[in-house]
């Protein structure tokens, strides 16, 4: 039976291509064929029909072989390509063969077509076979990697060795890994330092053909642990000898984690969802409102300045100015509350704080209340906001003192402890751990269980109307928060309170504060660069520095206040910038200007703080800062303070 070949003739001879039609018809072929000469001509031949191969000519008048290859890359067309051409060299072939062709048939031996075709077509069609088994392995590939992607267990696989040879998508995720990095990596990178020597056990009976399930610890990139319910199989090569080792595991930490919540630290998750609402609003007023108390406070210091003792207008600009003062105090203990307040944490000892507290908590207790300290005799270090461990101090005990109304007993107590995973268990979210213990214990009025669940609360408060906020206790659990810490409250109707502050323990040496001296004089001479994309705030602090002698660019953006600095030919003595501001914050202006300025000194100001200076709870180190609402007379003080800052510094020692 006569072989049907459907021929698609690149060629502008018409006689050269009967020539070719009748070698094949020749050799027992039934030729059905087209001929075209143009690009336009071959594209509408392959969108046409049906062929199973291509003659080309080299070159042609409008036409070439390599533009025809071109044609059929276009149109995604895979068919045997032979050059027939009479001025194809092995040059040229050598370069046909890399455009794509197939072979090459000379046309003065044109007998040997028929063989290069029936070589080609055998050739077309193991390529059109392997191109298929590929086709099926990719799509059995995805269809199992599909099925392994969509279970809740992370999936991986080790040889023989331990090296892991494959770890699914879900367990990377899980372990926080990026897509592909366990790959290659031996399988101790995934195993908890306390499960170690359990996993090699487990490995050893994995080497026997013993398959197993348990809970395991995995260890995070970050060095967390996780615990999971592994289940864990050994691959056995031809031989039944271990090849390797299959391994499940589901993540049991939302497991655990909802077992503790069931074993009443509701009231704790419940008040950090309040203070997170609270510390979104806050965090989203602040700082403009502190931007507004600003330029009321300072053109109402300006305004005093310039009038008589004696002037009636006066006593209604300090009443205004008391009012945002007033305003002031609220937003900081806002800020406070919702663990957005700036902070500048030192390494302190507690009993150092109380013991300068001392004479400050006699007088607001007064003569009816016993004060009574118990110090632990170890050291009682914690990395806190000196301002900030007062306040709740000072918290703390007026609110014991507002529960003793006839008078009674006040103990505050410190002490180093060491809390243990069953503690913390149910004291979520604590984290075991060292901490050092600071309890406040009144004999008071005591409290129920409903008002114990509220107690922390922003704006609750069981005193009579006007006479408190309900930030107080609000305010102590921002700040304890902030600093790493968790607080707790114990009380009985009838038999007082106690308030448990736990603050992580360091073993740091304290920190040292610097004792304040006053400033000479509150004007200077010096060149400020300020920057404040407030145009308010920009006005009345430019007012305050030019009024106290200084010279001052002003830049409405970070952006600008690089290209000013760049501009000046002088020196630029202090950088006095806003930390939240768009495109670039204050912070990253200090960075960008240290390299061209090494000594000019810098000052941040600003009404709630930005991530960038603020990332991890404490204000960067050397970066001095100002919070707003700013005066006239807390500006120019603090400007001051940071010009004149070496200048005060006592000589290195000998």
């Amino acid at each position: 039976m006569t072989e049907l070949l459907r021929v698609l003739l690149v060629e502008d001879s018409a006689s050269d291509a009967k020539l070719v039609v009748q070698e094949l018809e020749r050799a027992g072929h039934a030729v059905q064929f087209e001929r075209v000469e143009t690009a336009q001509a071959m594209r509408k031949a392959l969108d046409g029909g049906t062929w199973d191969l291509v003659l080309s000519d080299w070159s042609m008048p409008r036409f070439s072989a390599p533009a025809a290859l071109a044609v059929m890359k276009e149109r995604g067309v895979d068919l045997p390509f032979i050059i027939v051409s009479g001025t194809v060299g092995e040059e040229l072939a050598v370069e046909a063969m890399r455009a794509g062709a197939h072979d090459y048939v000379l046309k003065d031996k044109i007998g040997r077509l028929p063989v290069a075709i029936a070589r080609e077509r055998r050739n077309q069609e193991e390529r059109t076979a392997n191109r298929r088994r590929e086709q099926e392995h990719r799509q059995l590939e995805r269809r199992y990697r599909r099925i392994i992607e969509t279970t809740n267990e992370g999936i991986f696989i080790s040889d023989r060795e331990g090296t892991i040879s494959f770890a699914s998508a879900r367990l990377e995720r899980m372990l926080g890994y990026e897509p592909g990095e366990l790959q290659g990596k031996p399988m101790r990178v995934l195993l908890a330092d306390k499960d170690r020597a359990a996993a090699r056990e487990s490995l050893g009976r994995r080497r026997t053909g013993v398959a197993e399930n348990g809970e395991f610890r995995l260890m995070r990139k970050d060095g967390t642990e996780v615990w999971v319910l592994r289940s864990s199989n050994p691959i056995m090569d031809e031989e039944d000898h271990f090849d390797g080792m299959f391994a499940m595991v589901m993540d049991l930490t939302d497991r655990r984690r909802a077992e503790e919540a069931l074993r009443n630290s509701e009231a704790q998750l419940l008040q950090a969802q309040k203070m997170e609402a609270v510390g979104r609003l806050a965090g989203g007023i602040a700082h403009d409102f502190n931007n507004v108390l600003s330029v009321i406070l300072s053109y109402g210091d300006i305004i005093l300045e310039g009038l008589a003792p004696k002037d009636p207008v006066r006593e209604d600009i300090e009443e205004i100015r008391k009012a945002a003062s007033r305003a002031a105090v609220l937003t900081r203990q806002l800020l406070m509350l919702s663990r957005q307040q700036v902070f500048e944490a030192k390494v302190m000892d507690l009993r150092d704080v109380l013991l300068g507290m001392d004479k400050v908590l006699q007088r607001i207790l007064g003569e009816d209340v016993d004060l009574v300290s118990i110090v632990s005799p170890s050291r009682a270090r914690v990395k806190v906001d000196p301002g900030h461990i007062e306040q709740v101090i000072l918290n703390l005990v007026v609110n014991a003192r507002d529960a003793m109304p006839t008078g009674g007993k006040l103990t505050i107590e410190t002490a180093d402890v060491v809390l243990d995973s069953d503690y913390a268990a149910n004291h979520v979210p604590l984290k075991a751990g060292s901490y050092v213990l600071l309890a406040v214990s009144d004999t008071g009025t005591g409290m129920d269980r409903e008002t114990q669940k509220r107690v922390f609360e922003p704006f609750f408060t069981t005193k009579d109307r006007g006479k408190g906020t309900g930030l107080g206790l609000s305010t102590v659990f921002g700040i304890v928060q902030q600093s790493g810490g968790h607080v707790w409250v114990y009380s009985e109707p009838g038999k007082g309170t106690t308030f448990k502050v736990y603050l992580p323990r360091v073993d740091a040496e304290v920190e040292v504060l610097a004792p304040h001296v006053a400033t000479a004089t509150l004007r200077g001479t010096e060149t400020i660069l300020l920057v404040e994309d407030e145009e308010q705030v920009r006005a009345i602090v430019l007012n305050i520095l030019r009024r106290r002698g200084y010279s001052v660019i002003v830049a409405e953006s970070a952006a600008a206040a690089l290209l000013l600095s760049e501009r000046h030919p002088g020196p630029i003595d202090l950088l006095l910038t806003d930390v939240v501001m768009p495109q670039m914050s204050g912070p990253e202006l200090i960075k960008r200007l240290a390299s061209t300025r090494p000594d000019m000194k810098s000052l941040c100001m600003s009404g709630y703080t930005g991530e960038s200076i603020v990332r991890h709870g404490a204000l960067e180190p050397g970066i001095a800062f100002i919070q707003k609402p700013i005066t006239p007379a807390s500006l120019a003080r603090k400007v001051r303070e940071v010009l004149e800052e070496e200048r005060r510094a006592p000589p290195p020692s000998a």
